[in-house]
């Protein structure tokens, strides 16, 4: 008794591992270990493997069919994976056996692939699930490798995984990701360069970036060459080169103001190293732009093979709809719509607790990649009028923070991408806010009467 509360007993808790035990994850190697002990007395009972993969070593946990558990086994990643399989081989011989991992970057691959081939059962059990599982696996709030190599097979057990074999790509889609990699890498080296070239301005050329956009061709083209206002100021042909630089899109009133703040800067003068850096800066830029240049028009060449991709592309252009179909696959093997936002991580959470009211937060458990290009389309996409409208009027309740509207701006995007994928419909920004519904019309007293106006659920039913 507790309180007058009659409190269960010890003796009668579920302990999946007994943690009272002394070195209960003590994992011994792989190498030492009997196939013939381990499956004595267990003849054609179902097993569940769960493997907890690190860069260097891989923990191993055996789960029986009625919950016992034994293990954990230790081997080295990458030299005795040849060892794990072949064990694995051997218990799953005329017996059904699951191998269950989590997803862990790149890490896990060769052992997945390894898997797959010796004709294993491989299932994959996502990692939030294995982190809220830990401690109700063993009452502990702790996680280790071994441990984690428990918790994922008794999830695997109780059905919380999904299978994952190691399927090798099409030359195309090893083309699209290829191409998908290096305009992501370029894209997030162009924003590393553009803010390094914007700090160097604004000490040594402040007055540039008023008059220029600060990643124009004509710019970057310009400090590569010259480096500096004062080089460029001592160029008696600078006008004539800024002409063939900018062409159309450099009016002679921009060339003569950027000559005119290239002699009136009030910028400090840089010195032989500090105008190298910004050449080299500019340089990078150029280098930048121009990859991503290159990988967009090849996934373009690309995506136009494929009528979803196409439809995809019109709502948020050919580079981010073939950064969501490398990374989240086809829009189709989801569900519905909320699913495709969930892989996104762009699903929302919320921590409150009595009087506490946490506020609302995406997941972000996505690649982050998607989350970024997401970013950029909605950018794009406040150029629509609708779209912008709501944007505003969201952007106003929250006291001017644009940072939720935004996020709210990208959620009905994924919702959007998905029934223009899935339904073939063409993609129109103004139906992702089409404003408050139509008020339904009370019904008749004749209608109330036929019970044709009643509503289908009522709360003290």
């Amino acid at each position: 008794m507790c309180g007058g509360v009659r409190t269960e007993s010890a003796q009668f808790k579920q302990e999946v591992i007994p943690v009272k035990k002394k070195r209960t994850y003590r994992a011994k190697e792989i190498n030492s270990v009997s196939v013939t002990k381990v499956v004595e007395g267990r003849k054609g009972q179902k097993a569940v493997v769960g493997i907890d993969v690190g860069k260097e070593d891989l923990s191993l946990m055996l789960r029986w069919d009625d919950g016992t558990y034994v293990g954990p086994w230790h081997a080295k990643n990458i030299t005795e994976i040849r060892t794990v399989v072949e064990f694995l081989a051997s218990l799953a011989h005329r017996r059904k056996l699951i191998v269950a991992m989590e997803p862990t970057g790149t890490y896990g691959d060769p052992l997945r692939y390894a898997l797959t081939q010796a004709g294993l059962d491989v299932h994959r059990v996502q990692g939030k699930a294995a982190h809220d599982y830990a401690e109700i696996f063993d009452g502990v709030p702790s996680q280790h490798d071994c441990k984690d190599a428990g918790v994922v097979a008794d999830l695997a057990a109780l059905g919380k995984s999904a299978p994952w074999p190691y399927d090798a790509e099409s030359m195309e889609d090893q083309e699209r990701t290829y191409w998908v990699q290096r305009l992501d890498a370029a894209q997030q080296m162009a924003q590393v360069w553009t803010g390094r070239l914007e700090g160097a301005l604004a000490r040594h050329w402040p007055e540039l970036t008023r008059v220029l956009k600060l990643g124009s061709i004509s710019l970057l083209k310009m400090l590569a060459h010259y480096g500096g206002p004062a080089e460029l100021a001592a160029d008696g042909e600078a006008a004539e080169r800024l002409a063939e630089w900018g062409r159309t899109l450099l009016p002679a009133e921009k060339i003569a103001a950027v000559l005119a703040s290239a002699r009136e800067t009030v910028g400090i003068p840089p010195g032989k190293y500090e105008r190298q850096w910004l050449q080299e800066c500019a340089n990078e830029l150029l280098a930048a732009k121009r990859t991503k240049q290159k990988a967009k028009r090849e996934l373009k060449r690309l995506s136009e093979r494929s009528p979803v991709l196409g439809r995809l592309a019109a709502a948020v252009g050919y580079a981010t709809a073939s950064v969501l179909w490398v990374y989240l696959g086809g829009p189709q093997s989801y569900h519905c719509g909320k699913a495709y936002r969930k892989a996104m991580g762009l699903n929302l959470k919320e921590r409150s607790s009595g009087r506490y009211k946490g506020q609302l937060r995406i997941t972000k458990r996505g690649p982050g990649a998607v989350r970024r290009w997401m970013y950029l389309a909605s950018m794009r996409l406040l150029q629509e009028p609708e779209v912008r409208r709501w944007f505003e009027a969201k952007k106003a309740r929250d006291a001017g923070r644009g940072g939720k509207a935004m996020v709210g701006v990208m959620r009905k995007l994924a919702v959007a991408l998905h029934l223009v994928a899935v339904n073939g419909v063409a993609f129109d920004a103004a139906k992702m806010f089409p404003g408050k519904p139509l008020k339904q019309k009370s019904p008749s007293a004749r209608a109330r009467q036929k019970g044709l106006g009643a509503t289908p659920f009522k709360l003290n039913q």
